[in-house]
């Protein structure tokens, strides 16, 4: 599970577990060939039908939200929800033409049973791409190797909030870590660890119990700061939660030296070559599906509000905080070009800093790393196009 992910909404009840637990173990992608378009639209002028399977399943982290925009954008008109299976469906679409194949989009978090996405792919060989973490990648190299082949975030949307009537001195997490305010996290966030190691916060100020809900936060009145995603919480607590109801302060762990890549578009490490074919046609489209989504994401927020409210497990995402984050991505420079102006690639230097800086943290775990594992073995730039970016 990738705790941050996990709203003030969001619920982790045995109920809810129980039903993700059955809903997962009777998943599986469509067989049998790809349904055109209802509209007969004949195969555009980029096919994926000999090369791709028929159905290409992409398995999410959480339940759907604006930061899955791009992904929901390779939906056209003929999507369709499935709320057994928190599912989203339908002709796979590259600038409105169909490609020859279908897409699925899975729900990730209380779907899976909070599974983590490595673990997902290899329990289900029918998904080909799934959003992992660097952190996280380099956590699952040796038992469950994952290559990303698209950066979804430039920058990681995560982040520790404070009020600022109550710290009207702080300005970043290093601040909090010169106080004696409590620090509310999910426990085992690797960020934590680095945080602490670095300096920036101190582990006798932490507070691992963070379940994902407002009550602490706003039981403290302000005297506690949180874990929470930039894209998310400010709104939903200013907006959203009256018990709260004023504007928060935070700082993007990101910007604290913590340059992961997050929920990239990763495959099993194998499939760089087994899919290469497939990869080679569908990265690019993927990339300019994400592209076109931030010039008109109405249709695509749309599709995902429809799909929570379908779902019904407890996750509540109204149209305002869609729109909200689709914002947010674009004016905090989470979503942006990589360095070399290409949407979506990766820097090999920051790779190999996440290692140097993750490795010994998990060493200390006791997390064994794919020995003399490498920036390219995490992620690769081979199936972008480099002629397509955000303007």
């Amino acid at each position: 599970m990738s705790p941050y992910r996990r709203g003030p909404a969001a619920v982790a009840t045995l109920a809810v577990a129980a039903f993700a637990l059955s809903a997962c173990a009777g998943a599986g992608s469509a067989a049998g060939p790809a349904a055109p378009p209802s509209s007969g639209a004949e195969i555009g002028s980029v096919d994926l039908s000999s090369v791709c399977p028929s159905t290409v399943v992409i398995q999410t982290d959480w339940n759907p939200q604006a930061e899955q925009g791009g992904l929901f954008n390779l939906l056209g008109a003929d999507a369709e929800i499935d709320a057994s299976r928190k599912s989203v469906s339908g002709p796979l679409m590259s600038k409105g033409e169909w490609t020859g194949v279908n897409v699925e989009i899975r729900a990730g978090g209380p779907a899976i049973g909070f599974q983590g996405v490595p673990s997902q792919m290899y329990t289900d060989p029918d998904i080909l791409l799934g959003w992992v973490n660097t952190d996280d990648a380099i956590s699952a190299s040796d038992a469950l190797p994952t290559t990303a082949v698209m950066s979804t975030f430039e920058k990681a949307p995560w982040a520790i909030m404070w009020d600022p009537q109550t710290y009207p001195d702080v300005r970043t997490i290093a601040d909090i870590g010169r106080t004696s305010t409590t620090v509310r996290y999910f426990d085992g966030t690797t960020y934590m660890d680095y945080l602490v190691g670095s300096g920036q916060l101190r582990a006798d100020q932490l507070d691992g119990s963070y379940d994902g809900t407002p009550a602490g936060f706003v039981a403290a009145d302000g005297k506690d700061a949180q874990q929470g995603f930039a894209t998310v919480e400010p709104w939903v607590y200013e907006n959203a939660i009256a018990e709260w109801g004023r504007p928060l302060s935070y700082q993007l762990v990101a910007d604290t030296g913590y340059p992961i890549y997050a929920v990239a578009l990763s495959v099993r490490t194998e499939d760089v070559t087994a899919k290469k074919d497939c990869l080679e046609k569908l990265v690019p489209v993927v990339q300019q599906a994400s592209v076109d989504y931030f010039a008109d994401p109405a249709a695509a927020n749309d599709l995902l509000v429809r799909a929570v409210e379908a779902y019904d497990n407890g996750w509540v995402y109204p149209a305002a905080e869609a729109e909200n984050s689709t914002t947010q991505q674009r004016e905090l420079d989470l979503v942006a070009n990589g360095a070399d102006g290409v949407f979506g690639s990766f820097d090999a230097d920051r790779v190999a800093k996440v290692q140097q800086i993750v490795s010994p943290i998990l060493a200390e775990r006791g997390v064994e790393v794919e020995q003399g594992l490498t920036p390219e073995d995490l992620a690769t730039n081979e199936f972008l196009d480099a002629g397509i970016s955000l303007p």
